[in-house]
Parts: C-alpha cells; sequence; structure tokens
C-alpha cells in the first residue's frame, strides 16, 4: 500500500510531465474505478474532456489535478495497489493488464515547458493511464470549496480551495502550511497535546494530521524515543514537536529515495519502484538488534497492525 513519500512521488512525476497538457480523450475501462464521481462513466469522460491540467496537489494520500478555468479538479486515491503511469503516444508500450482509466494528453504549453525544464519529450502526446490490480482506488471529477484558514490546499496548489472530497483530511507533515515554527505547526501541537489516547493512534488519525501510516509511524516513534502506546496528553509540547520534525525527516529520505517497496505493485509514474525499505530501523526487524542500543526489536498488535519498537529506547512510562 503506497503511503506519503510514494503518493509525493508520484505528484512530483506528474508535475514534470502533465502540467500544462490538454486532455484530448478519456476512457473509462471498469465503470467500478470512477464509482465517486457522481455523474458515472459518461459524465466523467465528458467532463475531462478538454480540460488542460493547470497543477498537481497533493494533501496525504489524495492528489488531484487542477482543471484551468473551472472550480473543477480529477481527484485521485491509489488505494492498495493503484498507479498513475505516463506514457508517450507512440504505441511502443503494451497495455497494463489492470489498465482502468485512460486520459490521451496533447503536447505541454511553452509556459509550462519553461517552468519544467526537465520534462522529457515535452511535446510528444502521452497517456495518463489509472491502473489498479486491487480496485481499491478511484478517479473522480469534483467540485472544490475555500480552505479555512485561506492558505494553500496542499503541496503543489497554489489555490486556498480544495476539492470537497478532501476536505475533511487534515494536512500532512510536508505542507508548508505546518512546516516548523509555522503558526499551522503550532496549533497541530497544541491539538495532538489536547488527545488523551495513545500518541501512535493520534499520529495515524487523518484528522489530526494526515499522511503518516504505519511504517512510518513506527520509523518516527523510533528516532523520537516514543513508545506508541504512551498518551499524546503526557507527552510535553516541545517532546511532540520533536515527532513531528521526526517524521517530517522520516518521509523527507523516503522522497528522496522513491518511497517503501514492501508491496511490489507500487511504482512511480515511470514504473520505479521505491527501495527506502533498506534504511528502515523499527518496522519489519522483530527479533534484530536496535540500531541505536543493541536491545531485541519486539513486535506488538495496535489497531489490528504490527507495532515494532525498541524495549529500552522506547519505554512506555
Amino acid at each position: 500500500m503506497p503511503e506519503l513519500p510514494e503518493v509525493e512521488t508520484v505528484r512530483e512525476g506528474l508535475d514534470r510531465h502533465i502540467v500544462g497538457r490538454r486532455i484530448e480523450s478519456a476512457q473509462v475501462l471498469r465503470d467500478y474505478s470512477v464509482r465517486r464521481h457522481e455523474g458515472g462513466p459518461l459524465d466523467f469522460v465528458d467532463r475531462l474532456t478538454g480540460q488542460t491540467v493547470s497543477y498537481v496537489a497533493r494533501r496525504g494520500k489524495f492528489l488531484w489535478l487542477g482543471l484551468d478555468g473551472v472550480d473543477e479538479t480529477l481527484v485521485g486515491h491509489l488505494g492498495m495497489s493503484g498507479q498513475l503511469l505516463v506514457k508517450a503516444l507512440d504505441g511502443s508500450a503494451e497495455d497494463h493488464k489492470h489498465l482502468r482509466v485512460r486520459l490521451v494528453l496533447g503536447p505541454m504549453s511553452e509556459a509550462a515547458m519553461g517552468e519544467r525544464p526537465s520534462a522529457e519529450a515535452p511535446l510528444v502526446p502521452v497517456t495518463l493511464d489509472f491502473v489498479d490490480q486491487r480496485t481499491f482506488g478511484y478517479l473522480a471529477v469534483c467540485e472544490t470549496e475555500p480552505t479555512p484558514d485561506g492558505l494553500a490546499a496542499g503541496l503543489g496548489s497554489h489555490e486556498a480551495r480544495i476539492p470537497t472530497v478532501v476536505a475533511h483530511i487534515a494536512r500532512d507533515l510536508l505542507d508548508p502550511a505546518v512546516a516548523s515554527g509555522t503558526p499551522g505547526r503550532k496549533a497541530l501541537v497544541r491539538l495532538i497535546k489536547s488527545k488523551p489516547t495513545a500518541i501512535k493512534r493520534v499520529l495515524l488519525d487523518q484528522t489530526v494530521v494526515s499522511g503518516i501510516g504505519n511504517i512510518y509511524a513506527d520509523e518516527s516513534l523510533w528516532r523520537a524515543a516514543v513508545h506508541g502506546e504512551r498518551p499524546a496528553n503526557k507527552l510535553t509540547g516541545p517532546a511532540i514537536d520533536r515527532l513531528l520534525d521526526h517524521a517530517f525527516d522520516v518521509m523527507s529520505e523516503a522522497l528522496v529515495q522513491g518511497g517503501t517497496s514492501f508491496d511490489a505493485l507500487y511504482v512511480n509514474v515511470n514504473g520505479e519502484s521505491g527501495y527506502f525499505d533498506r534504511s528502515l530501523n523499527a518496522y519489519g526487524r522483530e527479533g534484530e538488534p536496535c540500531r541505536r542500543c543493541g536491545a531485541i526489536i519486539r513486535r506488538s498488535e495496535f489497531m489490528n497492525r504490527s507495532s515494532h519498537f525498541c524495549p529500552v529506547c522506547q519505554r512506555k512510562r
């Protein structure tokens, strides 16, 4: 299942390859993959055809494409196995057997090319394929609404408007609005400190802070030397702030390396897998020595998932 760094890798790739391109046609090969689009597959195709992609944004694990001149966006969630793949429209590659939706996009605009000098073959039309083996992901054209704080809706967006289906999701730690030292970060620390529940449960709550999945929660807690079952309201404000800094660092490092690759289905827009799993200190290392103190990493059940922690460095107190 792709986590936030994997989804951000996809967003960055889409930004390089499809912004400034006009959607010449759309094709839905599996209706279920547009089940969240209220008008159905035919309306989905009609709403997208002729639109130009103006930006690619992300909040948590939700992606959306801004459509030039309209208060609508194309929202995507990758679910368990979804992929968004960009290919040159030259017939050189076979269609993926789990292809669900295809968009055909024309050449990139001159303005977009000027802002994206690293774009490959910007004048060549491309396809944007939504591939999904397990079919938990989806695409939908959605209206937008103003952000409550008046700031840009997410990373990659320049507009203070957010898709209505994403509005309930909190900002994630890669969002500049909650960067260290900002009013948004201070408000987030206060919110977390008000919670009497386990700190790991709070980190996984998408209405508090989005995009921290199980793997990165374990890694962040290990770096901060905090046990995941400690009540959030028992931690000091500075300790919570440091934990969030560690979470930011963990995800930023994963982003540089392309994300984790426990699920072989995850690939970025060019089909390349991530490899951050080689750098993990806690998750998946049950029975191995802690890289900080040498104690044996333990695993426990938590919210129907696995938690990995060091019993010495991360004491539950």
